[in-house]
């Protein structure tokens, strides 16, 4: 998987560059730049704004990988270093590829003069990626970079693995209930639920974590 992975990411890091060379000729000179709140068209702007929007969602994107998986070299937890690597360098693949999709999908918007913006791609997308996330909770060692990073999961590994079992299911119906609400709900509804659903997701886990601890410092203090 790490030799797939090294071979193929530079090329989802070329493809909207490549995908906005493919449709470059069939461009107008004025397209759609910005949207508003309500997903329509605010600011229009000269093509050559694309060059400029494709080379920098790019540079992002190597940013982002490359944080990803070198970011094991400062991690104060030496004890998971190596173990974490080829799980971090998979989720920053993926992160990637869910970069370049969006990237091509605003480009796709605006270089058709999209006159409302539809968010509802981008939300199933975010749904996808939280699910394929849950999978990684489930095998994803103490790290303070990535997972559920409380400060009693950080301390106790009970805590971390019992954490991340819960967050892995929670994770995984969260992003198919976000992909559900995606295909859905329009506008406001689709906002307040992402909303919604992300929230359950994080503070669940956090809540779940603080009270195994609770429960082992009783239990601590009761055998005492």
């Amino acid at each position: 998987m790490t030799r797939f992975i090294k071979s193929t990411v530079w090329i989802v890091f070329a493809v909207p560059v490549a995908y906005l060379a493919i449709i470059w000729n069939k461009l107008p000179e004025r397209v759609p730049m910005h949207y508003n709140l309500k997903g329509e068209v605010d600011r229009y702007g000269n093509k050559m704004e694309l060059l400029v929007l494709a080379a920098f969602i790019t540079a992002i994107n190597i940013g982002v990988y490359f944080l990803l998986v070198n970011i094991n070299r400062i991690d104060p937890k030496k004890k998971y270093r190596m173990d974490n690597l080829p799980r971090m360098r998979q989720i920053a693949f993926f992160i990637c590829i869910f970069i370049s999709a969006i990237a091509c999908f605003v480009l796709y918007s605006l270089s058709n003069e999209v006159k409302k913006f539809n968010p509802n791609f981008i939300v199933v997308g975010i749904g996808l990626l939280f699910t394929l996330l849950g999978n990684y909770f489930y095998s994803i060692k103490p790290n303070y970079f990535a997972g559920i990073r409380t400060p009693w999961a950080l301390e106790n590994e009970n805590n971390w693995k019992l954490t991340h079992q819960l967050s892995g299911k929670l994770w995984f119906g969260g992003g198919i209930a976000i992909v559900v609400v995606g295909l859905l709900l329009k506008d406001t509804f689709l906002f307040v639920s992402l909303m919604a659903i992300i929230l359950i997701m994080v503070i669940v886990p956090i809540v779940y974590s603080y009270r195994l601890y609770a429960k082992e410092k009783k239990q601590r203090q009761t055998e005492k």
